[in-house]
């Protein structure tokens, strides 16, 4: 009863039960319902029928003589609107940027193309992804719902992406994450999203926000479609000098039949936060599944998490206002208010701040690298808290609740300003029918074994429940 894969979809093509242009034909039809329906999900906030046609048919013939490009030929995908996708407009979430059509797809949009998938729009985003919980109450995107409840938020910043996969509208998205902007919405969404290491997968022609925390990743709807997204995204791009040493992606051992040998770090203070979430016993029925297979638990301590915390915030708001530097002095009314708080928040900081910061990510990376000389990787809850809630303000003047985006970076932050690897699976839902997820992260390059044991954590969850808005493509 879970939702449907891509890996599904690609043997209903392969089979010859399905072509791609039916798939597209169906999409089609969704998103004209999705656009109309009450409240409007706006998951998608671009696409043109004529674009999703054409790949479809492309893809269908390849099917017919059985010559398919990938895995994910055929395979429906969104991209957040912060990527540079033909023919749509590079809005970023404002409304301002992008007045023209794009004439050059950003890298991984051309990978997506050259694997067969059918991109089958832009999807909606936190303005400037300053935010987390996908609050965009401007005239091009409006506020995206959450597929398992409606007047609950997405999170953010890659909100319509997750929400995208969560409806069912495309098994693959793909999103950014400088500060749980993957993780997060997929989380809240009860989707798989996989953060990469930092530079592993190119982000040339995605806005340059914040050069050294942001990652991109796919989001999906299931562990062994984020593998495959992973291994076809993943390689050095000439344009993208981050990620040219890079080692080669494999996905070695994925599919061990159980986790022997893995030590698997927990630092037990974190699922101690007072909020109501972390302190879940799934979380721990989460680890005890793992011990089950095989692995062991490792009690770790991750040193200085709060001046982590401060880091990362100096580190990726001082990037984003520096970027932004010239849309704050002409574009500053056209912003979200909270967008214009967060943009003036960051102008506080110094060069000292900057400074202080980056001296603390070296320390922090050292500890890692010890910590990843006794372990394999390190659990730790998702998210601090469920998807809140929408208020009718929010739809007119956007939200802005700093403790609330505090709590959900909680655990997101580390990964970005260390740059290692992260992947949440949700694993089960609260008493009020939101998903709930698990994280895990690994040393750098190390995607694979998160991969590995998130195949693991995806069997624990024993049912999946339909979000209440849900869209088949396979009928």
């Amino acid at each position: 009863g879970g939702l449907v894969t891509g890996s599904q979809l690609f043997l209903s093509c392969r089979s010859g039960k399905l072509t791609p242009s039916q798939v597209a034909k169906n999409i089609i039809a969704m998103l004209e319902d999705s656009d109309k329906s009450t409240p409007p999900l706006r998951a998608i906030v671009q696409w043109d029928q004529e674009q999703i046609m054409l790949m479809a048919k492309a893809s269908t013939a390849r099917y017919r003589s059985k010559c398919t490009l990938s895995y994910l030929d055929g395979i429906p995908v969104c991209l957040k609107e912060e990527f540079k996708v033909v023919p749509y407009h590079h809005r970023v979430g404002t409304v301002y940027l992008g007045t023209e059509p794009e004439t050059e797809d950003a890298t991984v949009a051309k990978k997506l193309r050259e694997a067969g998938a059918i991109i089958i729009g832009v999807s909606n985003m936190h303005e400037l992804g300053t935010g987390t919980t996908g609050c965009n109450p401007n005239r091009y995107h409006k506020i995206p719902r959450n597929p398992y409840k409606p007047n609950h938020f997405t999170g953010g910043s890659s909100s319509g992406s997750a929400a995208a996969v969560a409806a069912g509208l495309c098994p693959v998205a793909i999103g950014t994450d400088g500060g749980g902007s993957v993780r997060i919405p997929a989380s809240f969404c009860g989707v798989v999203g996989l953060k990469g290491t930092f530079g592993r997968i190119s982000s040339h022609g995605s806005l340059p926000l914040s050069y050294s925390t942001v990652s991109v990743g796919p989001i999906c709807t299931s562990v062994a479609d984020a593998a495959i997204v992973y291994s076809i995204l993943a390689e050095p791009d000439p344009l993208y000098p981050y990620g040219l040493k890079q080692p080669k992606a494999t996905l070695s051992d994925m599919c061990a039949p159980d986790l022997k040998g893995l030590k698997l770090g927990v630092d037990w203070t974190f699922f101690k936060v007072p909020d109501a979430v972390c302190a879940l016993p799934v979380l721990y029925s989460a680890v005890e599944h793992l011990q089950s297979l095989g692995a062991s638990v490792v009690e770790v301590s991750l040193p200085e998490m709060e001046e982590v915390r401060v880091a990362h915030v100096i580190c990726i708001l001082s990037e984003m206002r520096d970027f932004l530097q010239p849309d704050f002095n002409k574009h500053f009314q056209e912003m979200n208010l909270d967008t214009r708080a967060n943009l003036a928040l960051a102008s506080q900081f110094t060069a000292l701040d900057y400074i202080t910061a980056n001296r603390q990510r070296t320390r922090s990376m050292r500890f890692l690298r010890e910590v990843f000389t006794t372990v394999n990787c390190i659990l730790t809850p998702a998210v601090a808290s469920t998807a809140p809630r929408i208020y009718e303000s929010d739809l007119l003047t956007g939200s802005s609740d700093l403790s609330f985006t505090v709590r959900s970076m909680r655990f997101m932050q580390l990964g970005n300003f260390t740059g290692i690897p992260g992947l949440v699976v949700p694993i089960g839902y609260s008493t009020a029918g939101l998903p709930i997820s698990f994280q895990v992260m690994a040393k750098w390059w190390d995607e694979a074994v998160l991969l590995r044991i998130g195949l693991k954590l995806e069997q624990f969850r024993y049912q999946t429940k339909k979000p209440s808005i849900y869209y088949n493509i396979l009928s």
